[in-house]
């Protein structure tokens, strides 16, 4: 197992350019297979959860192919897959193949799907909508299995702005016969850049990034060339790499409004933040005032960015709160941050974070992405040598993260599992 080896107490300085967004890129492949023809995308991040989404395509006979940063995906020749549980399982968007799949087969079959374990995330909603868009859905030893005589526009309505059933229902929709409205509809920008991505194909649908969809249905989409936009969360994550060391750093090549809840969160917590048209830097010259955070669907504080910003605040001065009210088993940082010496108690859904002056190096495990981001933050501030395990997480949703710190002056380095103590 590869750990990351990190030697602390370095403020990070300079610039970093953000790649593309994971979270995008994984619904856009999703929602490829509704096209007939090439589709050509730009700006792909080259991390675990895209490759292993481009392995699951192939099973279902789309041509996938990887051209210097570009990913070419034909799906002229679909076909019923039977896709292995353990490729399935390994993220959780490839749930979201199946209602694409039952426009462009008429049937389809997935394994449960799967991703990091952060808490329940049923898709009692994706179900839901799909059987009002006319699908027959059942569950049948750890697989779903759909088929439809023709899926047909209906009016759904979420009862949690989901983004996960949003994004798949409005891709599911595209093809359906008539009218469909989505109500209560998750707002976040991979909406948005999903609902761009259908509509350069042929799609007909208006009022994404608002709580009402609507949807069109159109007898065919083909495909088209789209450039992923860059990635918000791994943006925030290196806006916090500079914070928590007390650094200098700028994130390049994206959407300073997508930044807008971590920006305004550090400058209360007083950092000095500027917004370029593309950018956006943040100064930490003194140590970081107490705050408090709570996560909620976007616009407001993102979840992904929970465990991120917990390991900044580890070393602010006072007392911090961080509410969870998404997912109640994102936690898995805090333990692996008290290693560190951080000051983290659990109660309900709140971290009460009592800030230390400094963290000291010790040897800590990721339990899933955001933790392992959180962790790797933690290690850049801590004094002494920090060794994160398990960034197999890491790598999910992080494109070149050692090689980024490294130019930010932050002194880490991927090692192999001998080159790590045991606990």
């Amino acid at each position: 197992m590869n750990a990351y080896r990190i030697e602390g107490g370095r403020p990070l300085a300079g610039s970093v350019e953000v790649p593309g967004s994971k979270n995008a890129c994984l619904a856009i492949m999703s929602a490829v297979v509704l096209g007939e023809g090439a589709t050509i995308l730009n700006n792909v991040p080259d991390v675990s959860d895209v490759r292993i989404k481009a392995r699951l395509l192939e099973k279902f006979g789309a041509r996938v192919e990887w051209r210097e940063g570009s990913l070419f995906i034909d799906c002229t020749e679909l076909k019923q897959g039977d896709a292995d549980p353990e490729t399935v399982r390994a993220i959780r968007t490839s749930f979201y193949l199946l209602g694409p799949l039952l426009g462009r087969l008429g049937s389809a079959k997935l394994p449960v799907p799967g991703g990091c374990n952060i808490g329940a995330r049923p898709v009692d909603f994706h179900i839901k909508g799909l059987e009002l868009l006319g699908a027959k859905i059942k569950l049948d030893e750890g697989t779903y299995f759909g088929r439809t005589d023709g899926l047909v526009g209906s009016e759904i309505y979420l009862d949690f702005p989901s983004a996960g059933a949003t994004q798949h229902l409005m891709a599911s929709a595209t093809l359906a016969q008539g009218n469909t409205t989505i109500l209560n509809a998750a707002v976040e920008p991979e909406i948005v850049t999903l609902a761009d991505f259908l509509n350069r194909m042929g799609a007909r649908i208006e009022g994404a990034g608002t709580s009402t969809i609507t949807i069109q249905g159109v007898e065919r989409l083909d495909g088209c060339e789209f450039r992923i936009p860059s990635d918000r969360l791994q943006g925030g994550t290196y806006l916090l790499a500079g914070a928590i060391t007390r650094g200098d750093v700028e994130v390049t090549n994206v959407y300073p409004e997508s930044q807008t809840a971590l920006t305004n969160k550090l400058r209360e917590a007083g950092a000095d933040v500027y917004e370029g048209s593309d950018s956006v830097r943040v100064r930490a010259a003194k140590r970081l005032k107490a705050i408090k955070v709570k996560t909620m669907p976007y616009p407001g504080f993102p979840t992904d960015m929970q465990q991120p910003v917990a390991a900044a605040l580890a070393v602010a001065d006072g007392t911090s709160v961080v509410e969870e009210t998404i997912y109640e088993s994102r936690i898995g940082h805090i333990p692996e941050l008290n290693r560190l010496g951080a000051k983290i108690r659990l109660e309900g859904r709140s971290a009460i974070i009592t800030g230390v002056e400094r963290l000291s190096g010790a040897e800590v495990e990721a339990s899933d992405l955001r933790a392992g981001a959180a962790l790797c933050l933690a290690g850049l501030a801590a004094e002494g040598e920090t060794t994160v395990r398990n960034v197999h997480f890491v790598d999910r949703g992080y494109e070149r993260l050692a090689e980024k710190l490294t130019a930010l002056g932050a002194r880490i380095e991927r090692v192999g599992a001998g080159q790590t103590s045991s606990r």
